[in-house]
C-alpha cells in the first residue's frame, strides 16, 4: 500500500502561504507560518503539518486499539483518541519531540488492567507510532462505563 499527500508553498517563509490536500478530496485546507508557528489571538488562518501528524497519529491508535480488543473478544462502543504533539526549538532548529496520547474508551466486560494493557501495546504497534518512534510517545487511557 502507498499513501501520498500534496502540498504547494508559495513565497517566502514567514510571508507566504500554501495549501495541503488529500488526494481523495476529504481534505484541502491552507497553511502558513503563522498558522504554524504563531496561533492563537485570532491568528489561526490554517493548519499546519504537526496537526496533520497530530490527527495520523490518532486515527492509528484508535484503530489498533480496536482491533486488539476485538482480537481479544472485547467489542468497544467507542474509542475516542486525542493525540497532542510538542514541538521544541533547539540548536537544530524546530524539532517534534513528543507524541502524548490522550484515550477515553467504552469497552464492556473488561477490566482496566486489561485495556491499560492493550492501549500500552496499541501506542507501541500501531504503524504511525512506529513512524514516529524516534519521539517520546506517551498514552494516558481511560476506561469510561
Amino acid at each position: 500500500m502507498k499513501t501520498k499527500a500534496n502540498a504547494r508553498w508559495e513565497g517566502t517563509l514567514k510571508e507566504g502561504n500554501g495549501k495541503m490536500r488529500l488526494p481523495s478530496g476529504t481534505y484541502e485546507g491552507p497553511y502558513t507560518f503563522v498558522s504554524r508557528f504563531e496561533k492563537g489571538a485570532g491568528r489561526d488562518t490554517g493548519t499546519n503539518p504537526e496537526e496533520l501528524i497530530a490527527a495520523a497519529h490518532a486515527g492509528c491508535f484508535a484503530m489498533a486499539l480496536s482491533g486488539r480488543l476485538a482480537s481479544a473478544g472485547f467489542t468497544p462502543e467507542y474509542i475516542d483518541a486525542e493525540a497532542e504533539l510538542t514541538m521544541e526549538s533547539g540548536s537544530s532548529g524546530a524539532n517534534i519531540t513528543k507524541s502524548h496520547l490522550v484515550v477515553k474508551a467504552s469497552v464492556p466486560g473488561i477490566d482496566d488492567a486489561t485495556f491499560q494493557e492493550h492501549a500500552e501495546a496499541a501506542k507501541s504497534g500501531c504503524p504511525v507510532s512506529k513512524a514516529l518512534s524516534g519521539l517520546e510517545l506517551s498514552v494516558e487511557a481511560t476506561l469510561v462505563s
